[in-house]
């Protein structure tokens, strides 16, 4: 993996394969290495950028909370790419694919950064919560979660997220598989993982719903058929956005591309493959 700098934080990333650039972000207590099984085929079609994002695998963990918001996050981001020798800034030619706390960093990035993106593909991913109340409750969580983070540490956290409901369906993974995942999290550095349920948990993002409807770039929703609040989510985004697909993962809850690797890498080759053959 190669480093960049962007606004004082360094950032690891990888660039694999040839063509359009695919830039991938990660969810919440992943790492650029969560599209591991998923690169070697996307790389075939695109050059495939990973990287790990703030607080997150091998990248910069501030320890001020305040750097880790949606804003900041979303800049970094776009400073990685400026800088990147492969992307045209007279065109917006990145494809943009996130999951869950990547997919929320997707749609921020695609609303304020239109220039810069050819299409979104969002997995399991939300525009955030529409009203104040929803946004307290959950900034109180995300908090009191940050601190058992930084308080128990990272064996008593990843124990403690693995058991949420939202990953009922892993169990149907393979024991190595599930030993990998544990693994990564585990790689996670605690003071990342607090800063970055403080700045841009889905209780400090600022609301997306609103850009949905004025979101004029093609976007694919993926979510599982057994993670029923994101299906609802992803319906929803489906309603207001002015040119989406929606596909739902038969036999998936949450984590689409690690349950249903298959059905993932079809979803978002044929997505693509429709683009490339509009252009």
């Amino acid at each position: 993996m190669a480093q960049i700098t962007a606004h004082g934080a360094t950032y690891y990333y990888e660039v694999t394969g040839q063509g359009a650039p695919l830039l991938l972000l990660h969810g919440f207590s992943g790492s650029s290495q969560s599209w591991a099984e998923h690169v070697p085929a996307l790389a075939q079609h695109y050059q495939v950028i990973t990287l790990d994002l703030l607080g997150h695998g091998k990248t910069d963990s501030p320890a001020d909370p305040t750097r880790y918001s949606m804003e900041k996050v979303a800049a970094d981001v776009t400073a990685v790419l400026r800088q990147l020798p492969i992307v045209n800034h007279q065109s917006p030619i990145v494809r943009l694919l996130g999951y869950s706390m990547g997919g929320r960093l997707a749609l921020y990035l695609a609303a304020y950064y239109p220039q810069l993106f050819r299409a979104l593909i969002l997995e399991s991913a939300s525009p955030g919560l529409e009203t104040e109340a929803e946004k307290t409750a959950r900034r109180a969580s995300d908090h009191a979660l940050a601190g058992r983070i930084e308080r128990d540490g990272m064996a008593s956290f990843v124990s403690e997220w693995e058991a949420l409901p939202l990953w009922a369906s892993q169990q149907q993974l393979a024991p190595e598989k599930r030993a990998a995942l544990r693994t990564e999290r585990l790689g996670n550095n605690p003071i990342g993982l607090a800063n970055s349920l403080r700045g841009m948990g889905t209780g400090a993002q600022p609301s997306l719903w609103p850009h949905l409807p004025q979101l004029t770039l093609p976007v694919l929703l993926l979510a599982g058929e057994l993670d029923e609040k994101f299906v609802g989510i992803s319906r929803k985004m489906h309603r207001l956005l002015l040119n989406s697909q929606l596909e739902i993962a038969v036999g998936a809850g949450h984590a689409v591309h690690l349950e249903r690797p298959y059905v993932f890498q079809q979803a978002v080759l044929t997505f693509l493959d429709q683009l490339e053959h509009q252009a």
